[in-house]
């Protein structure tokens, strides 16, 4: 937790300034919780390690699907049955966002929600709730709230992880798939000053950072917000400047139809930023694409694709599908088979279709089976294996820069531009070397998801 790298964590006994964060869900809620931790660490409150120590107890929730909901309020019941006498229990984040006072009749030990448009508000309930002999159960979040702030009270929008960081350049979404539920969550696209992003890129170079992951919900719509025409573009040139020290700069999220000819131009023109780029496109065939509110154009996706690998040697290309999708036919499905077979992608992440309330898609209903969604599944995966090995057999006997993250028994183990930290592969390198350190490294062995080699 970047509040914590400045003095460190304690252990002391529980007292009304103490507080411990859970971050459950994706790295952007992470780099939420980190911001709340700043607040409140500006404010007085000191983090502790140990939930026992801890006077507040704070669990950033996710609820962007039913599953990730179901671990956030397993979480909450947990955390609530074995609360101390005089803990405090909130529950902060998408789950809070989209069930509001609901939350407390599900899990009755939860004194507090914080919506994720409310996060800067955190050190305010903080407070209350502190002074309060008896907490109540408050609702500070507010549907009606503009989308989250631009790093409200001056905090940092970052979370350090070794020798990564996440940066967060904005927040919401203002694109209405069907059926997603992140607009309801977190409100239109709210893009942060250019200036602000900047200034916290040059601040984690100087304290050594190498890669730093730049998040959004969609990271192309970076701007549109604020009037700015290839506003990541724009973005990218000027970190590039600015932070000539970090290593490497790698795009997340970018959405179908927003990768521009000139910001392949830039990812082309700066080594800084990793030739990798990770566009979820969810399916491939138009009619499927058409009922979740997506870019049914195909035909730019084989265009573009085509110039940026052109354009851009070696390009590390991801993408994510929804498998199951109300109406999904086979022969549908074997549309995406066929496409996926076609681009090659190096990496691939794939979900079954999830029913969510509120969503556009509520009223297409879940027709299709679990267990046709997971023969799919498997059908794609077993489609994707033998393509993700082949790709990974290419760089045999080649150099690759990697990023080392950890090591042990005589090996060490890190990733290259080709892997994004927690969704991707590793590369298993021979000998152990200190994490942090960025090496070259001579690939012998390939796998299905990972490569192996030795210090060059």
């Amino acid at each position: 937790m970047l509040s914590a790298e400045s003095g460190g964590y304690s252990r002391v006994n529980m007292n009304q300034n103490t507080f411990k964060i859970v971050s459950l869900g994706c790295a952007k809620n992470t780099v939420d919780a980190d911001s709340m931790a700043q607040l409140l660490t500006a404010a007085g409150f000191q983090h502790v390690d140990s939930r026992k120590r801890a006077k507040v107890i704070i669990v950033n929730t996710c609820g962007f699907m039913t599953s990730a909901s179901e671990e956030s309020y397993a979480e909450l019941a947990k955390l609530a049955s074995r609360k101390k006498q005089g803990q405090i229990l909130i529950a902060a984040g998408c789950l809070a966002e989209r069930y509001g006072d609901g939350i407390n009749s599900r899990v009755p030990g939860v004194d507090a929600v914080l919506g994720t448009r409310r996060w800067m508000d955190i050190a305010d309930l903080v407070r209350g709730l502190t002074k309060s002999q008896t907490p109540s159960f408050d609702v500070t979040t507010n549907p009606g709230d503009g989308p989250t702030g631009a790093g409200s009270g001056g905090v940092k929008r970052v979370t350090v992880q070794g020798a990564s960081a996440y940066l967060k350049i904005a927040d919401g979404c203002s694109r209405q798939c069907a059926f997603c539920a992140i607009p309801l969550i977190k409100g239109p696209t709210a893009s942060r000053p250019i200036e602000s992003i900047v200034s916290e890129a040059v601040f984690l170079q100087e304290r050594g950072v190498r890669e730093i992951v730049l998040l959004a919900q969609n990271s192309t719509d970076y701007g549109l917000d604020l009037g700015l025409k290839n506003g990541l573009a724009r973005l990218l040139r000027k970190m590039t400047a600015a932070a000539p020290g970090v290593d490497w700069i790698r795009i997340m999220y970018a959405f179908p139809g927003g990768v521009t000819d000139e910001l392949i131009e830039v990812m082309a023109t700066h080594k800084q930023i990793v030739p990798y780029i990770d566009l979820p496109l969810q399916h491939a065939h138009p009619d499927v694409l058409r009922r979740m509110g997506r870019p049914a154009d195909i035909d730019w996706v084989y265009k573009t694709l085509e110039i940026m690998r052109k354009s851009i040697p070696d390009l590390a290309l991801r993408s994510t599908f929804i498998v199951g999708y109300p109406g999904e036919t086979e022969s549908e499905f074997q549309y995406l088979l066929d496409f996926i077979g076609d681009i090659r992608f190096d990496r691939l992440g794939t979900f079954k279709f999830s029913f969510e309330k509120g969503t556009p898609a509520e009223a297409l209903g879940d027709p299709i089976s679990d267990d046709l969604k997971e023969e799919r599944l498997k059908r794609l995966m077993e489609k994707q294996q033998p393509i993700s090995l082949e790709r990974n057999q290419d760089f045999i006997g080649r150099e690759l820069k990697v990023l080392v993250e950890g090591s042990g028994d005589g090996v060490s183990i890190g990733r290259s531009y080709r892997d994004a930290p927690e969704v991707d592969g590793l590369v298993i390198v021979k000998g152990q070397v200190s994490p942090g350190k960025m090496i070259q490294v001579h690939i012998d062995d390939a796998m299905v998801y990972d490569l192996g080699g030795s210090p060059v």
